[in-house]
């Protein structure tokens, strides 16, 4: 089957204030994820798959029908908080999503074959979407699942307006030995370090460490995978961090990488990162697509 693309779109943009998914960042009204489709659609992809939220649905709709639909088929799943296993239900004053594996699990019954998976808010660069798609049009299971993912040098995945949260990988001989998810990455004093203790200390990061943007290629496995884990992983939250607590893809990546059970080729990217998680970024991703229309790398009009 042909690779789909699957784009988590759900997060509620708390640190941005805002939908973020649907604020216009080029010249004529597009929004971030245009341009991602835009490079979906150059490298082949067909099918596209959003994860979105009910209460946006009408709005998200609009502007991605009359502007994407016209050149892909699209398609929504909807990840809401009360979409648990059995047995499960949603702690009181909990309003955060459950996390992307949460989010990837929603479109379980409607994906079959190979597919991409990517942020809403996040610019990959037409690259990575070809190498991705390269990936999947021949990825194939044998002892192991076959996935792929994008690699990112970390310096060039940061914000001047806050900390991010990125997947630290460890990589040998082109495939992921290790990926160790940092919730709060920045450049401190100008050195790129994470906190596990909300700032109180910081830990460096050599630059050129490869950071995952959550770009990754997965055969049709992974959904398997995510539904059985999901529940152990939900009673950990709910112990842990009852209303931040998330169930993290890279996560579980990690982990059938640790078990011998994932083979996961990392593609190296040059690109530069942009992205929208704080307002103060927007400015910054308006003038890098505006520089990007003026050499020729996307017409001023997508659609």
């Amino acid at each position: 089957m042909k690779p789909a693309l699957l784009i988590m779109a759900a997060g509620m943009g708390s640190r941005y204030g805002g939908l973020k998914q649907i604020d216009p960042i080029g010249p004529n009204g597009e929004i971030i994820i245009d341009y991602s489709l835009y490079d979906a659609k150059r490298a082949g992809f067909e099918d596209v798959y959003f994860v979105i939220k009910h209460d946006i649905e009408k709005e998200f709709r609009e502007i991605t029908e009359n502007g994407a639909g016209k050149a892909l088929r699209l398609h929504y799943a909807f990840q809401e908080n009360d979409k648990l296993p059995e047995g499960f239900s949603v702690p009181e004053g909990r309003n955060k999503p459950w996390g992307t594996g949460h989010a990837i699990l929603m479109a379980k019954d409607m994906i079959e074959g190979p597919f991409a998976v990517i942020n809403a808010d996040d610019y990959y660069g037409a690259g990575a979407f070809k190498s991705i798609y390269d990936f999947l049009s021949t990825a194939k299971d044998g002892e192991k699942y076959d996935y792929c993912m994008i690699g990112y040098k970390i310096e060039n995945t940061l914000t001047e307006h806050g900390t991010v949260a990125r997947g630290i990988c460890r990589e040998k001989d082109g495939f992921l030995e290790k990926i160790d998810e940092r919730l709060k990455v920045a450049s401190i004093n100008g050195r790129i370090s994470f906190s596990e203790d909300d700032g109180a200390s910081w830990t460096e990061i050599p630059a050129g460490s490869l950071a995952s943007m959550n770009m990754f290629g997965f055969t049709p496995g992974i959904m398997k995978e995510l539904a059985e884990r999901f529940p152990a992983e939900l009673e950990k939250i709910l112990k842990t961090d009852r209303l931040k607590g998330e169930f993290f893809i890279p996560k579980v990546v990690g982990a059938l990488v640790d078990e011998g059970r994932a083979s996961v080729k990392v593609i190296p990217s040059a690109e530069r990162w942009y992205g929208v998680t704080y307002k103060e970024d927007k400015p910054a991703v308006v003038r890098a697509i505006r520089e990007k229309i003026a050499a020729g790398l996307y017409p001023e009009r997508l659609w």
